[in-house]
């Protein structure tokens, strides 16, 4: 092989690895702009207000680090994991997030792009802000809470992902059916109706109609019950068949949506 082409197959086939000087200069100053970081592993470790615009922190372990206020713009943080990290007031704009592990970090006040957490794990993260996530991803992330019976947080998450498309129907639904798993009645009819008349203006009669007649049904469920007819088992089961014939509808998954 001729040394030219040697020297280029090792510069650039061989794997990035992280520099030592650079993390050298990150522990000492906790500055260190355009570093090679791959690989590293900074568990626990105290960067906040850290200058790290650009660097390449690839595969990096910054679980329960805390790096509130540092500068990540820009930053390569490809399936790095920041479990339990606290990013409080962080800036991320530009961040490269694809299978970063956010899961149960603290993301109050970050700064982030716009469905930024689109191809990133976050479930139990704090602090997020909705525009940093899209419509599919929250309701999808909705659907794994609801899968998982963590109804309280399929609620909170089908909330937000109504937020985010108003008009999505599977989403009203969704909710409806998390809020009767809670007890919720009332809230529950009120998806459920707006569910059905969002089916009826695109046309989808078949299941405006199956909505009606659930909300009628639990309607009367709720209405038995508190006049005291005592149907017992008789009145969970209902509610049971209510939410299980509305999951089809529900439980679909969205795929998110692609940007150039």
């Amino acid at each position: 092989m001729p040394a030219r082409v040697l020297l280029f197959t090792l510069l650039f086939a061989a794997p990035l690895v992280a520099r030592a000087d650079d993390l050298i200069v990150l522990l000492q100053q906790r500055n260190c702009p355009d570093c090679r970081l791959v690989d590293v592993d900074l568990v626990h470790a105290d960067l906040r207000d850290a200058d790290l615009q650009r660097a390449q922190l690839q595969r990096a372990n910054l679980g329960q680090a805390r790096l509130d206020g540092a500068d990540l713009s820009g930053a390569d943080l490809s399936f790095t994991s920041m479990q339990g990290a606290s990013l409080r007031g962080t800036k991320l704009h530009g961040a490269r997030l694809y299978g970063t592990d956010l899961r149960n970090a603290d993301l109050t006040g970050a700064m982030l792009d716009p469905n930024a957490l689109e191809e990133a794990h976050w479930s139990g993260a704090k602090g997020m802000q909705p525009q940093a996530q899209s419509h599919a991803a929250l309701h999808n992330a909705g659907v794994g809470a609801a899968e998982s019976d963590r109804w309280k947080q399929a609620e909170n998450l089908f909330g937000l992902a109504i937020s985010k498309q108003t008009d999505a129907a599977e989403s009203w639904v969704a909710r409806g059916i998390a809020r009767e798993k809670l007890g919720k009645r009332q809230l529950a009819i009120q998806d459920f109706i707006y569910a059905s008349n969002l089916y009826a203006k695109k046309g989808a009669t078949s299941h405006a109609g199956q909505l009606q007649t659930a909300a009628r049904s639990l309607q009367d469920k709720v209405n038995n019950a508190q006049n005291g007819n005592g149907v017992g088992s008789a009145l969970l089961d209902g509610l049971l068949s209510t939410s299980q014939a509305l999951l089809p509808l529900a439980m679909k998954l969205f795929m998110p949506a692609i940007s150039f």
